[in-house]
């Protein structure tokens, strides 16, 4: 199995560490210093696995890096439209796509597709279930400097096939990970996985990049926490009407996201860094989908339209 890792940032950077410790045959797409940094030093990583350093190839551009049998998509779900010609030559030689972003990915509702994640379809055209593997990250990273990435938040990944259908390829890299040192799962409903997924990051990525606080102070605040609470049960009646999820206990996933390493997340760190926002996968797709099904959410479109003013501010600003 040969694999690229699409973006190679705090996620998909020690993701490839990992597996070319554990001999896998791998290469990145990354850009700017960090790509020079990585073609000069190597992928530096600290890690719950420990502290080690690989060598990797690396390029901005897929294509000058060969054929895949499987990408690993670890970039922002935002920034398709540039990587997007590159992708489409690498699935139209076979491979597979593995979405490890935030939000709603392009597979979760084909017809038809989100304006927010997929608009016109054409990556949904580009990779069809079968060659799709949805995932879903539970771990926590950062880019500490070009060519070194700091993970933390465990060594967990959940990943399924976007119908529940048995996957040689999906069989494959479960065991490349695993190999890696990787708990890596296989999740027969990663639907229902994505969508809480979403659910987290809709109430602590809004209200960690609206106050600037990281994530365990944020929690232990009742007023920013009642925020949290608030859009994540709007998120979750979406998913409810929508089929997808079921009874959830919403203070229970606060009350463990509370326990967690005190990190910042990952629109906090954008928002620090004058970066656009990965808003219309997360918030977006979450307000697109409740339009369709005719669910009230208030307050998502409130923290969606500040989120929107206050990346403006930033950008403008960096």
């Amino acid at each position: 199995m040969r694999v690229a890792v699409i973006g190679a940032g705090a996620i998909g950077g020690f993701l490839a560490a990992a597996l070319v410790r554990a001999g896998v045959a791998v290469a990145v797409v990354a850009r700017g210093e960090h790509l020079n940094a990585i073609r000069r030093d190597g992928l530096e990583v600290r890690s719950d696995l420990g502290a080690f350093c690989v060598r990797v190839d690396a390029a901005s551009d897929l294509r000058e890096l060969g054929r895949f049998d499987v990408l690993l998509l670890t970039f922002k779900a935002h920034q398709w439209p540039p990587l997007m010609e590159q992708i489409e030559a690498a699935a139209r030689d076979g491979a597979t796509a593995v979405t490890l972003q935030n939000g709603v990915p392009y597979w979760y509702v084909r017809d038809p597709p989100l304006g927010s994640v997929d608009p016109g379809g054409r990556i949904g055209g580009a990779f069809p279930d079968e060659k799709t593997i949805g995932g879903v990250v539970h771990v926590s990273g950062h880019v500490e400097r070009p060519g070194v990435v700091v993970q933390s938040g465990g060594l967990r990944y959940v990943l399924g096939d976007p119908k529940g259908r048995p996957s040689t390829t999906l069989d494959g890299l479960l065991a490349a990970l695993r190999a890696a040192g990787l708990q890596a799962e296989e999740d027969a409903n990663v639907r229902t996985t994505v969508w809480l997924k979403l659910v987290n990051n809709v109430g602590l990525n809004s209200v960690s990049a609206l106050r600037g606080m990281t994530v365990r102070t944020l929690l232990n605040d009742p007023g920013a926490r009642a925020e949290v609470r608030e859009l994540m049960l709007e998120a979750l009646n979406v998913g409810r009407v929508m089929g997808v999820v079921s009874d959830v206990d919403v203070d229970a996933r606060i009350a463990y996201a509370a326990r967690l390493e005190d990190v910042k997340t990952s629109m906090l760190q954008d928002i620090e860094r004058g970066r656009a926002l990965e808003l219309d996968p997360i918030q977006g797709a979450a307000i697109e989908l409740a339009q369709r099904f005719d669910v009230p959410v208030p307050r998502l479109r409130a923290a969606y339209d500040a989120l929107r003013r206050l990346e403006r501010e930033r950008t403008a600003h960096a």
